[in-house]
């Protein structure tokens, strides 16, 4: 069983009392099977009266009221394990930052938690039933009959042998399987969001084929998990059906030469495929309850993924990464010792051992080709990735081991394309504010709007500042979505840190040159890493650092002694 699931199940006292429910039921209603094979025994042999048949009608309405009990608990039970998990996931959605892909974060949410329901509703009251009612079966069947219990007990092990080696199989199947249902739905998400751009350049029929290949791939992975399915499904039964036959044939041959009675017969026979049953059904539903399984473990991989390295886990390490607070003070000395990053399911490294020193309020261009590695050293300073090896230190304590919320209440970040969300301009500016829009002063947001250079086109909007931008800024230019950026960032006047990723890129040069002076005016007093192309960015540097395939570049002394 998942360990996980079942420590969440046993923390959210909702799901704990339904499960909990859910399973005696379970229990009881396969425990009333030999109540009914008793009654049922003794009628059909003639030892009990017809009138017996009010009581075994009892019983059978009793085993159809639990079945209905077990299957309304196992419903509730599993809604508010997956609100829980859905809360986690979702409570560690600002901390994933753009290393987590939000398509593949979307199918998680969705299609794989509400995948949890077989798991829940179906294999965990089965696991429960299989623990208990054929340990009962063959109690009662060695206080009935001896040989029978000793062939029962000699055959029942090989259906969860069998099962499991199954299982092995099917666990590593439906895993592909699902790692091609999130790259789908990851992709398919991706593409929708730039079907414009992709339209203006000529590339959509390229994406159309690429979406094909992957959906092509996910129907393969479906198809060889539906195999492995029913193939385990044959070899159960094909097992159960000749452990009950080593059982029907002795019993059928001694009631024939009269070594049994007919009432010991007819319970033998109807008890002993209530043996076997509880471990087929576990092992039916353990195959449809492997996709939320795989799902799951998605999950926790991301709300604890300090799991794989060893480090501190647990509610408070996913959300802030440690208990330790960032030091107070002025900038920070920044340092990164022989840092390497590799992304899951790359072989290849973002950065390759990675040594630079970021003096207290210097300003550092980070320059090199796409795909260098630059966006990746800025996600590195945000938290948002972990180093596969070597550590990242402010003012000589490691990332790692700091309070993240703490940490970033000293960085000012400005991606290269900021979300605009459909609300006012003000509302998008008090975003960066550390306080949140509900409590920044609406002083504190005009001066922001004014250092960035918001004020020159907010005024001629129909509502000033209270205008509601259109989702993603649809009603901005890429400039002014740009400044809307810029003034986040000085909605932070206590931030230590200012982080760019290429601030402007795909602007013209009168927007370039707002964003260049705001820039210059937002990095005072600050230490400023600066990832740019754009000569009128690096030339706001005070150093600056190349990155070539994941590695730093040897720094070339300029004419005049500065390193460029």
């Amino acid at each position: 069983m998942h360990r996980d699931l079942l420590r969440l199940a046993r923390a959210e006292r909702s799901v704990r009392v339904h499960l909990a429910c859910c399973l005696a039921a379970a229990v009881a209603a396969g425990l009333l099977v030999l109540v009914q094979a008793e009654l049922l025994a003794g009628v059909l042999s003639g030892r009990f009266a017809a009138a017996v048949l009010l009581p075994l009608a009892l019983v059978v309405a009793c085993r159809g009221l639990l079945g209905w009990a077990q299957g309304v608990l196992a419903g509730r039970a599993a809604t508010a394990l997956k609100s829980a998990l859905r809360r986690l996931l979702l409570g560690r959605v600002e901390g994933l930052g753009p290393a987590y892909r939000s398509g593949e974060l979307v199918t998680l949410a969705g299609r794989g938690l509400d995948a949890l329901d077989p798991y829940l509703k179906g294999y965990l009251p089965a696991v429960a039933v299989a623990g208990v009612v054929p340990l009962a079966v063959v109690v009662r069947l060695f206080v009935a009959d001896l040989a029978t219990a000793v062939i029962v007990v000699l055959t029942l092990p090989l259906i969860p042998i069998f099962g499991a080696l199954v299982g092995w199989t099917t666990k590593t199947v439906t895993e592909r399987q699902w790692r091609a249902l999130a790259r789908l739905g990851g992709h398919f998400l991706d593409v929708v969001r730039g079907l414009p751009t992709l339209r203006a350049f000529g590339r959509a029929r390229y994406q159309a084929s690429v979406i094909r290949e992957v959906a092509e791939a996910h129907r393969a992975a479906t198809m060889r998990t539906l195999r492995v399915a029913f193939l385990s499904s044959l070899v159960l039964e094909l097992v159960a059906s000749l452990s009950l036959a080593l059982v029907a044939v002795p019993v059928g041959l001694r009631l024939l030469s009269g070594s049994l009675d007919l009432r010991t017969a007819l319970l033998v026979l109807l008890l002993a495929p209530e043996a076997y049953l509880p471990l087929r059904a576990m092992g039916t539903r353990f195959h449809a309850a492997m996709e939320g399984v795989a799902a799951a473990d998605e999950v926790f991989a991301v709300v604890n993924p300090q799991q794989e390295t060893g480090q501190e886990t647990g509610p408070a390490a996913a959300r802030t990464g440690a208990g330790r607070a960032a030091p107070a003070g002025g900038p920070p000395e920044i340092r990164l010792e022989d840092v390497t990053v590799r992304y899951p399911g790359r072989e290849e490294t973002a950065l390759d051992r990675v040594s630079l020193v970021i003096r207290p309020g210097e300003r550092v261009a980070i320059v090199g080709p796409s795909g260098a590695g630059k966006s990746t050293l800025l996600h590195l300073l945000l938290g948002f990735v972990t180093p596969s090896e070597g550590r990242v230190l402010a003012d000589g304590t490691d990332l790692a081991g700091l309070d993240l919320d703490e940490w970033r209440r000293r960085l000012a970040f400005v991606p290269q394309r900021p979300h605009l969300f459909a609300t006012s301009v003000a509302d998008n500016i008090a975003l960066g504010s550390a306080d949140g829009p509900l409590n920044t002063d609406a002083a504190v947001i005009r001066a922001a709007a004014e250092a960035a250079q918001v004020a020159e086109f907010a005024g001629a909007l129909p509502q000033g500042y209270d205008t509601p931008l259109g989702e993603r800024g649809a009603n901005l230019s890429a400039g002014q979505r740009q400044r809307v950026a810029l003034a986040r960032a000085f909605c932070r006047p206590a931030a230590q840190v200012l982080l760019l990723d290429e601030p402007t890129a795909r602007l013209d040069g009168r927007s370039e040159a707002a964003i260049v002076a705001a820039t210059r005016r937002l990095a005072e007093g600050r230490t400023a890493i600066i990832v740019a192309h754009r000569p009128a960015m690096i030339d706001l540097a005070d150093r600056v650092v190349r990155l070539d395939g994941g590695a730093l570049v040897p720094q070339v002394p300029a004419q005049g002694g500065e390193a460029r």
